[in-house]
């Protein structure tokens, strides 16, 4: 890259301004909106220019967008997950994708533990009842939750957000059992099929990457394979999570509860049945949300895109077979 002229490239949303500092001398910044919910209109004129694309996982990144950029060199997505973007595709056009792994590892594990507690003790129910003046006197049988000593947690996915709460439930007392394609070392937890993780968890938690595989994994079969006690967390990917299934399951108390950090389609429209379920808790994909943690992904975004723009290889690349074309 020629340091007499800075490279254009395309943001999909505007990031705060200190998040991305390492951009501004080199490169040519268009950005779209900051709640941006598609590929603008206003950005798309300058895909024939582009020779990199930073993105947040909302945004699909396919051929539709590709063919339009013909002199693209490097997408840096500002996520783990690269579900938006046809790596395969970019492989093809020898366009390396990067991504953002580790960083957010302990902020999605902290919140999925929040997620988790918060249901175990009805905590959402029992603060609206206080709210609407249910909370008439204290009541040996109101608002009873389970014990997290002693009871199993089932971990879909032992990958380092799956391991991380793992960990976390250990120093609670809660006995590990898992399903990952290989055996994981992690002291005191079982790997065991994936039928026994449904059929055994008083808690299952969802930490597996969306692939053809795992798309509706949870779906109305194996949520009927749960304990009527049971509770689901969902802090992965909205997809592997058939929605119209764990709706019927928890209208019907197939399960006790649940809680969704992800939802299919994301975001959930506010008219969706599951809103109105008592049984269930929602929030907008914060698993990453803190202050540190976004801005950790913004800056390996940034690495990976300025690598690209360099020539160098991508610090995170997800699809390294590129580099031996």
């Amino acid at each position: 890259m020629s340091k007499s002229r800075k490279s254009v490239i395309i943001m999909t949303h505007t990031l705060p301004r200190d998040w991305i500092v390492s951009l501004e001398s080199e490169c040519q910044i268009f950005a779209g909106l900051p709640d941006a919910t598609r590929f603008e209109e206003k950005l798309v004129s300058y895909l024939p220019s582009a020779e990199g694309l930073f993105t947040l996982l909302t945004i699909p990144i396919f051929e539709d967008i590709l063919e339009q950029a013909p002199f693209l060199r490097v997408i840096s997505n500002m996520a783990v997950g690269v579900d938006n973007i046809d790596t395969a595709a970019c492989t093809r056009r020898g366009i390396p994708v990067g991504y953002t792994p580790g960083v957010l590892t302990d902020s999605t594990a902290d919140l999925t533990f929040a997620l988790l507690l918060s249901m175990a003790r009805n905590i959402p129910q029992s603060s609206q009842d206080a709210r609407l003046g249910r909370w008439k006197t204290w009541l040996p049988a109101g608002w009873l939750g389970i014990e997290l000593n002693g009871s199993i947690l089932g971990v879909l996915g032992m990958g380092k957000i799956g391991k991380a709460v793992a960990i976390r439930a250990q120093a609670f007392g809660m006995k590990i059992i898992y399903t990952d394609p290989s055996e994981q070392e992690i002291t005191g937890a079982q790997r065991v099929s994936l039928e026994d993780l449904f059929r055994s968890s008083d808690i299952l938690t969802i930490h597996a990457p969306l692939t053809p595989d795992t798309r509706g994994l949870v779906n109305a079969k194996t949520l009927s394979t749960m304990k009527p006690t049971s509770i689901l967390i969902n802090a992965s990917r909205g997809p592997l999570v058939d929605t119209n299934a764990l709706s019927d399951a928890l209208r019907t108390n197939k399960i006790a509860a649940a809680a969704l950090d992800v939802t299919d389609p994301e975001p959930l429209p506010p008219s969706h049945p599951l809103y109105a379920l008592p049984n269930i808790l929602i929030v907008p994909h914060i698993g990453s949300a803190t202050q540190h943690t976004r801005k950790m992904m913004a800056q390996l975004a940034c690495e990976n895109l300025l690598a690209g723009l360099h020539g160098e290889r991508l610090p995170h690349c997800i699809n390294p077979e590129v580099y031996k074309q």
